[in-house]
């Protein structure tokens, strides 16, 4: 079965459904309030934008099977 594509549009709580390891892509690009109730429905693009990070680079980070260490 093919894994869900985290896209912009997904929510932070999407993303930390669909792959376990976003928690600690979330936290190497510095957006650490992943329990707060903004996180439940701040997509992915919103969150980039309010913290500053390159969307891009977030998605490819969450995207990626494994993280790195």
């Amino acid at each position: 079965m093919k894994e869900k594509a985290i896209t912009k549009e997904s929510t932070i709580m999407e993303a930390l459904e669909a792959n376990p390891n976003s928690a600690q892509v979330f936290a190497r690009f510095g957006m650490h309030c992943l329990g707060c109730l903004v996180a439940s429905g701040e997509t992915i693009e919103e969150a980039a934008i309010a913290h500053g990070i390159p969307l891009e680079e977030l998605l490819a980070a969450l995207n990626q099977k494994e993280t790195q260490e």
